[in-house]
């Protein structure tokens, strides 16, 4: 085996306590890496001179890479998105009052008209989803 000098000697030492923050496997490490991930989000914020600023931002890129694998969505439009949560909420059409009418959403669903941006916003937050998913 080649010597690695491009890293620091004692690499060994610190990895075997580093390893686990970075590699997610399945899905317990998933909701562990999510947990750290939020906690490093209050604490840090947007703060880029914090020292784990990097780390923070690390994470998320392995937490995405993850959900791309493991929780691909299907090519769905915005509005058969927004079908799936009113059903898996077991909401009515008055309760979505924030993006429009109930003819509005009717006609939503039947694609007869695009989501706005003001409703995808209210949706996304409502659902607590990222917006990218109402996008067609």
């Amino acid at each position: 085996m080649e010597n690695l000098t491009t890293l620091p000697p004692d690499i060994n030492t610190h990895w075997s306590a580093i390893a686990p923050l970075l590699t997610i496997r399945n899905e317990q490490e998933y909701d562990e890496a999510i947990q750290r991930l939020n906690d490093l989000i209050d604490e840090i914020g947007t703060n880029e001179q914090h020292p784990l600023y990097s780390f923070l931002d690390t994470l998320g890129t392995l937490i995405e890479a993850y959900e791309a694998e493991h929780y691909s969505i299907p090519n769905c439009s915005g509005s058969d998105v927004l079908a799936y949560l009113i059903e898996e909420h077991g909401l009515s059409f008055s309760d979505l009052t924030e993006i429009g009418t109930s003819e509005t959403i009717e006609a939503i669903l039947n694609k007869d008209q695009a989501l706005t941006l003001s409703q995808i916003q209210h949706l996304a937050q409502r659902f607590k989803v990222q917006a990218q998913v109402f996008l067609d």
